[in-house]
C-alpha cells in the first residue's frame, strides 16, 4: 500500500533530538582521540550541548589544597576545566554542566563509582560545597561572557536515587543539596537555567512527587526537570561483556514521557523536560551499542521524542569512556556512536542522516519521516521496526513506498541505507576475525566498509508527485534526498556518440531530464 505524503508541512522538525548528547567524564576530553571524534561528530551531526560526569571529580584538578606549615592552603585551579570547556565551544558545542561528583577535600565519606572513583557522598560543609560552585560559575562567566554562560544548562548531580551514585541513595540529603546548589547558582546570576534531579527511571519515579513538593514548599529555583530513559532488563553477564533483554521502541520513548505525567498538575508542570542520558541499554560492555538493530530501533525515537521532550541526549557520542576500567577490545559494546579511531557506528549514521531531513515535517509513520525544505529538497528517513526481546525477529525485507510531493518534473534521488551489511563496521570487524587491536591496514578497512552504501537515479514526477518504492534489507535506516533538477542545455551535446556508456540506461536518464 502506498502512503500519500501531504505537500502542506505539519510544522517544523523538533531539534529535540540533537540538543545534546552524552560523554565519558569530563578528564577524557583532554586525550587526542576524543577530540578527534567530537570534531568528527560536530562536523557531520552538530549537537548543541555535551553532558557528563566528573567535572568537579579530582581529576579534574578544580579544588587544590596545599599543607604548608602547618596550615593549608586552598585555591580553585581551571587548568583542566579551562582546556575542556575551550575546546568544546572550538568545536561548536556548548556544555550541559553535570555538578558532580564531590571533590575528595569537601566529601563527607569515602564511597566512589567507577573505576576512577568518583566520589558521591554528601558534601561534608555545604558551605565550602557552595563556595566551589559559584567559583566555577563566576569563572565561566568572566572567561565566556554572561550571555554564553546563560546557555549552559546546570544540573545537579547524577542519579542520586541510586546508592551507587549517592551514598544510600539519601532524598532528603539530595534534597539539600539541590536546594543549596539551586540558590548558589541564582545568586550569581537569576538567569542561570538550574535543574535535576536527574534520576534514572522505573520504581524510582517515585521520587517526583516529594522532589515537587520540597522544591514547592520551600520555593527553591528550579528551571527545568531532568530523567534517564534506558530499555533494556536485567544483566546476562559474560567475562568483559554483558547482553540484556530490550523493552520495544514505544516503551522507551513512555520513558521520555515519565516527568510530564508525575508532575501534571503540580508547580513543575510545564518546566521544559530533559532527558539528560538515553540509549537502549545502560552497559557500556552490551554488544547491542555497535549493531544496526541498534540504530533501526532508535529511528522511531528519534522521529518520535520530540513531541514529548526538550531534548534527550544519547549516551555517548563515542567509546573513549572508562566506567568500568578500560575497554579490552575495539569493539566491546560501547556506548559511542564513534567506536576508538572515529570509526562510525551504524546508530552513528542514524544521527547523521537525521541532521540532513528538510526542515519541516510532511510526515511521520510507523516506519518512515518524511521532511521538505522551502527550496524543494525532500528528505525521507525510512527504517525496518523492530520491537524488542518479545517481538518477531526482523523479516529479510521491508518495504515503504511513498507518494512524494516534488517541484518541477524531475527530481535527483540519492539514496544512502545501513544495514546488517552496508555501512556496518562492526559487521566488517566480525569478518576480519574480531581483532581486538586492529593494524592499520584492518582501521582502513574499517572505515571503508563503515560508510553507507549509496545509490542514485532520476525520478520522473507526474502531477507533481514521484513515487518512491524503498526494499529495506534487515535492520536497515536509509535515507532519500530529492533534489528539483533543472536541465541545462549543452550546444551539441550527445551523450549516445560517447564511447564505451551505458547507451540504455545513460540515454534513459538523459531523455527523463530532457522530457
Amino acid at each position: 500500500m502506498r502512503t500519500v505524503v501531504p505537500s502542506q508541512p505539519s510544522g517544523p522538525l523538533p531539534t529535540s533530538w540533537r540538543e545534546c548528547v552524552g560523554t565519558g567524564r569530563m578528564n577524557l576530553a583532554l586525550r587526542a582521540d576524543y577530540r578527534d571524534s567530537l570534531a568528527q561528530v560536530q562536523r557531520d551531526i552538530g549537537f548543541r550541548h555535551i553532558r557528563g560526569h566528573g567535572l568537579l571529580s579530582d581529576d579534574m584538578g578544580l579544588l587544590r589544597t596545599d599543607e604548608v606549615d602547618g596550615r593549608t592552603h586552598t585555591r580553585y585551579a581551571f587548568t583542566y576545566v579551562d582546556q575542556v570547556h575551550d575546546f568544546f565551544l572550538e568545536v561548536g558545542i556548548r556544555p550541559f554542566l553535570e555538578l558532580g561528583f564531590m571533590p575528595s577535600q569537601l566529601a563527607s565519606g569515602d564511597q566512589t563509582v567507577f573505576w576512577w572513583k568518583g566520589n558521591v557522598t554528601p558534601p561534608r560543609d555545604h558551605a565550602e560545597w557552595v563556595a566551589l560552585v559559584q567559583a566555577l560559575l563566576r569563572h565561566q562567566i568572566e572567561r565566556y561572557g554572561i550571555e554564553e554562560v546563560r546557555r549552559w544548562p546546570v544540573e545537579v548531580w547524577n542519579e542520586p536515587n541510586l546508592a551507587g551514585f549517592w551514598k544510600d541513595a539519601d532524598q532528603a540529603a539530595y534534597f539539600r543539596l539541590f536546594e543549596e546548589t539551586a540558590r548558589a547558582v541564582k545568586d550569581v546570576d537569576a538567569e542561570l537555567q538550574v535543574g535535576g534531579p536527574a534520576i534514572c527511571g522505573g520504581s524510582d519515579d517515585a521520587w517526583w512527587a516529594p522532589f515537587a513538593d520540597f522544591v514547592t514548599s520551600r520555593d527553591v529555583p528550579i528551571d527545568f526537570v531532568s530523567r534517564h530513559a534506558y530499555a533494556t532488563g536485567p544483566t546476562q553477564e559474560i567475562p568483559f561483556g554483558t547482553y540484556q533483554t530490550l523493552q520495544p521502541p514505544a516503551w522507551l520513548l513512555g520513558e521520555f514521557d515519565v516527568p510530564r505525567r508525575y508532575l501534571e498538575g503540580t508547580a513543575l508542570a510545564g518546566l521544559p523536560v530533559h532527558i539528560t542520558e538515553f540509549n537502549t541499554s545502560y552497559r557500556p560492555d552490551n554488544p547491542i551499542h555497535d549493531t544496526a538493530y541498534n540504530a533501526a530501533y532508535l529511528a522511531p525515537v528519534l522521529a518520535g521524542g520530540g513531541d514529548l521532550v526538550d531534548s534527550f541526549s544519547y549516551w555517548t557520542f563515542c567509546d573513549v569512556f572508562e566506567e568500568t576500567n578500560v575497554p579490552t577490545s575495539f569493539f566491546h559494546g560501547g556506548f559511542g556512536m564513534l567506536t576508538h579511531r572515529q570509526v562510525p557506528k551504524p546508530t552513528y549514521h542514524l544521527y547523521a542522516f537525521m541532521a540532513r531531513m528538510g526542515r519541516d515535517v510532511l510526515a511521520r509513520g510507523d516506519d518512515h519521516l518524511v521532511c521538505a525544505d522551502p527550496d524543494g529538497r525532500v528528505t525521507v528517513l525510512a527504517w525496518q521496526p523492530v520491537g524488542g526481546t518479545d517481538a518477531p525477529d526482523a523479516a529479510a525485507e521491508h518495504r515503504v513506498s511513498l507518494s512524494l510531493p516534488v517541484r518541477g518534473d524531475v527530481a535527483f534521488a540519492l539514496r544512502e541505507r545501513v544495514n546488517e551489511h552496508d555501512g556496518n563496521a562492526f559487521a566488517t570487524w566480525r569478518e576480519l576475525g574480531r581483532p581486538m587491536s586492529p593494524t592499520s591496514r584492518e582501521l582502513d578497512l574499517l572505515r571503508t566498509c563503515a560508510a553507507p552504501a549509496v545509490e542514485h537515479d532520476v525520478l520522473r514526477a507526474h502531477d507533481g508527485r514521484v513515487d518512491l518504492d524503498l526494499a529495506l534489507a534487515r535492520h536497515e535506516v536509509t535515507f532519500v534526498e530529492l533534489t528539483p533538477v533543472t536541465p541545462t542545455h549543452h550546444e551539441g551535446l550527445d551523450d549516445r556518440r560517447i564511447l564505451g556508456v551505458d547507451d540504455d540506461r545513460l540515454v534513459a536518464a538523459h531523455e527523463r531530464v530532457r522530457a
